[in-house]
């Protein structure tokens, strides 16, 4: 799997940008958020353990 990170700073166009990169979905296109995906890796950190260390999530 390869990832992209695009930085927009104008939201008109990544309204736009979101809306065409959406178009692709059905070709296996996966949409996530750099915020999303922290609170992933936070969790994946987590899946065998019954919690983390403060520190370590605010890293």
């Amino acid at each position: 799997m390869k990832s992209i990170t695009i930085n927009i700073n104008d939201d008109k166009l990544a309204t736009k940008i979101i809306r065409l990169l959406k178009s692709f979905k059905n070709e296996g296109l996966e949409i996530v958020s750099k915020e999303d995906m922290n609170n992933f890796k936070l969790l994946k950190a987590t899946r065998h353990e019954e919690s983390i260390s403060f520190d370590e999530y605010l890293a």
